[in-house]
This record gives C-alpha cells, sequence and structure tokens, in this order.
C-alpha cells in the first residue's frame, strides 16, 4: 500500500501504532476559500519512477503501480506461466478534469453556448484523448496490461465501497473457477481542485478542527465532517491449495464477502442501518460463521455526524449484547478517507493487525458521543491476539460492502 503515512504496508502499520497522523495543510494547490483547507497528501514526485503509461494513466496508475509493486514481490506473479488466468479487480473513479481542462475548454465557449469543437481540437494545451484517459476503466486496464494479466479486469465504481467490493468480487472470481490469482484492491487520487471542491460544496468536509493532525475524529462528539486523504492498497487474492503450490507465504484468509444498497439517499446512511447490518451479517455468513465468532471491526468511520452512530447502530444490531465487547477501530482517524482506496487499504491494514496481534487505535477520541458509546479502541493501540475481523465500507449512494477477514493462522489451519 501507499498511504500518506508511508510507501509500504509496514511503514503505514508502525505509523498508525504509533497513532500518528498523516493529516496536513494542502500543498498541491491552494485551498483558500474552500472552509476546508486539509488533507492527507502523498508526495506523488516521490514515487515510483514515470513509466510511459502514466501519461494515460496519471496519479491513480502511479499510484496503483506503487502498491502493485510491494504485492507482486511477495507473491511472484511473475512465475506463472499461464497469464490469462490472472484477474485484475480496482476499486476507484478515474480522474475529475481539473482546474486546468475546465479553463481550456471554456477559452473555445461560443456566444450561443456551444464549444468550437475545432478550436479546441486545435489547441496545444488540450490533449484530444483527455476524457478516455480519465475513464474509471483506465487506470485498471493500464494495470493489468503491466502485470501481462489477461483474465477478466473488473473496474469497480461504488463510492467509498468500491476497495471492498473489488477484493470480495475478487475472491467471488476465486471461487467460481474464472481465475487462479486476483490482483485486487483501490487507488484513490482525490486530491485535485475538482475533486475536492465537489466533497466541500456538498458539505461533507470538516470545517472546524484544532490542528490539520486533529480534524479527523471518528466516533468523537466534536467531530464535524470527514478529511480527504488519497492512497492505494493492492493485495494478490488465490486459492488456498494454489499459493501452497507455488510455495507462497500465506498472509491472511478472505472468509466471507457481502454488499448491500440502501436505496435511500445518495449520500446519507439508512437511519435504522439496514443495508450496513445487512453487508455485515452476509459477509459473516458467507464466512460459515457466526456473529459470536467476530473480535474486532475495522469501521468506515468516516468522522461525520451521521456515519458514526449510524454505523454504531448496526454493530449493535449486529452483536447483539456483545457489541460493547467487540472493539471497533477507525483507520480514518490517521489517513483520512481514501474514498474508492479505503476497503482495499483498510482490509489490508486489518489483517497486518491479525498477524501482529495489535489493534490499531482511533485518535483524537476526546469528547464521548451518548450515541456512540462502543470500544472504539481510544488513542492507543492494543495488544490482543484475534483472528476474525470485519472490514466495513459504507459508500455515498448506499452502496456497502463488508468483508470477513482471517489471520494467517487461521488460514493455515492454526486456529480452530
Amino acid at each position: 500500500m501507499i498511504t500518506s503515512l508511508g510507501a509500504s504496508v509496514d511503514e503505514t502499520f508502525e505509523a498508525m501504532r504509533a497513532g500518528r497522523s498523516g493529516v496536513g495543510r494542502l500543498t498541491r494547490f491552494d485551498p483558500t476559500g474552500l472552509h476546508c483547507e486539509i488533507g492527507a497528501e502523498i508526495d506523488v514526485d516521490a514515487l515510483t519512477p514515470e513509466h510511459p503509461l502514466d501519461a494515460r494513466g496519471g496519479t491513480e496508475l502511479r499510484l496503483l503501480r506503487h502498491a502493485a509493486q510491494e504485492a507482486l514481490s511477495t507473491a511472484a506473479l511473475d512465475e506463472l506461466e499461464d497469464r490469462t488466468r490472472i484477474a485484475v479487480a480496482i476499486g476507484g473513479h478515474g480522474r475529475v478534469p481539473d482546474r486546468d481542462v475546465i479553463q481550456v475548454m471554456t477559452r473555445h465557449a461560443r456566444e450561443d453556448g456551444q464549444v468550437d469543437v475545432d478550436a479546441l481540437r486545435a489547441d496545444p494545451a488540450f490533449d484530444p484523448q483527455e476524457f478516455t484517459t480519465r475513464s474509471p476503466e483506465t487506470a485498471p486496464t493500464l494495470l493489468a496490461h503491466l502485470l501481462d494479466a489477461r483474465g477478466p479486469v473488473l473496474p469497480i465504481v461504488s463510492a467509498c465501497a468500491a476497495g471492498s467490493q473489488a477484493i470480495g468480487e475478487g475472491a467471488r472470481m476465486l471461487r467460481e473457477g474464472r481465475a487462479d490469482v486476483v490482483v485486487a484492491g483501490g487507488g484513490e487520487p482525490v486530491l485535485s481542485f475538482s475533486y475536492y471542491l465537489g466533497f466541500a460544496l456538498l458539505g461533507a468536509l470538516t470545517r472546524r478542527y484544532p490542528s490539520p493532525e486533529g480534524a479527523s475524529r471518528p466516533f468523537d462528539r466534536k467531530r464535524n465532517g470527514f478529511v480527504i486523504g488519497e492512497g492505494a492498497g493492492v493485495m494478490v487474492l488465490e486459492t488456498l491449495a494454489h499459493a501452497r503450490a507455488r510455495g507462497r507465504p500465506i498472509l491472511g484468509e478472505i472468509l466471507g464477502y457481502g454488499d448491500s444498497a440502501d436505496g435511500y439517499r445518495i449520500t446519507d446512511m439508512h437511519p435504522k442501518a439496514l443495508g450496513a447490518v445487512q453487508a455485515m451479517r452476509a459477509a459473516i455468513a458467507d464466512a460459515g460463521l457466526s456473529p459470536d465468532d467476530v473480535d474486532y471491526v475495522n469501521a468506515h468511520g468516516t468522522s461525520t455526524p451521521i456515519n458514526d452512530p449510524t454505523e454504531t447502530l448496526a454493530c449493535k444490531t449486529v452483536f447483539g449484547e456483545r457489541a460493547a465487547e467487540v472493539p471497533i477501530s477507525s483507520n480514518k482517524s490517521m489517513i483520512g478517507h481514501t474514498i474508492g482506496a479505503a476497503g482495499a487499504i483498510e482490509a489490508i491494514l486489518t489483517m497486518k493487525g491479525m498477524n501482529e496481534g495489535v489493534l490499531l487505535p482511533t485518535i483524537n477520541q476526546e469528547a464521548p458521543d451518548r450515541r456512540c458509546d462502543l470500544d472504539y479502541v481510544p488513542n492507543e493501540p492494543r495488544l490482543a491476539e484475534h483472528h476474525v475481523a470485519l472490514s466495513n465500507s459504507f459508500g455515498f449512494g448506499g452502496q456497502n460492502a463488508c468483508v470477513c477477514l482471517g489471520s494467517a493462522a487461521g488460514a493455515l489451519g492454526g486456529v480452530e
């Protein structure tokens, strides 16, 4: 993975274990006047050297390439001869045309409101392939090309649930025998002016914060909006038999997957958390387990007034009397909300935490909220053996996805 806290899984995990925040004032563009001036940025210029295809895939492809290199080195995918059995499933939304592109287009607007197409095409500042390179399928397709993966390519476009859905649909492809290996995850280059402006206009971003580092505060009473972060997370999925035959290390297991739609509002969760509950229960059932088997929940936890108490209600509904005993934490308190990449990054961190015996904290827990009254692992990491976890992702449009994960010990038969 790559996040604002590190260029690898270990770097990000150790920074989170220390309770560090990757949020700061934005430097990529001037955010003055947008009411929110912070984000969890990545120094894109420090990424792996540019590739010729980056001109088409942009920052999204660069983030995915960086994350994929770490995963692929462990998985040794180069040794696989049949490339038609390697699939790619990536969550993300492509790139929004940025300010410079919009300015070029408006320069050729006529008085009748139409665009002078010939003049626009002839403008050296405009790339005729501008819109095709910004489509959601561009980066996943180019990543597959770079990997020489010639199986199915699934671009998943489902808002904040996209990364989790990519992992879940990848697991389904393996179960159905449609692939031997799936490169699954998510990447999102959200910190451009146009993308940021959209969330600012929605009023979804935090407007009041004591400091950039203290702005993202899931489940805290003083929360008032989320913080955007950027990043990518990639994992290599294959059946246990296939991985063992290749002698590859087993890092964990996708036990189950559930998804649903709220059928409610485009930007709000259902107030009774119906879709969230449905996805969580489906993931547990798909794993052949019961709620009593779940040791930990990596929450969607966005730091918004509506999401956090609604997700709390979902956990209470799913776990019943046991809800207060199940630790819950939000990685977004430290790396912000990485939108389409969030589910992938958080699933990887959940798996890493199980293997390390560490529950990552929810930082900036200062003011208790009577509607958020569960165990959110406040401010400090916790040593705790846990082998079954849920990773929640609930997105705009009412998209819900939940992945049930198992530790490496469990995958190898070390846990009943």
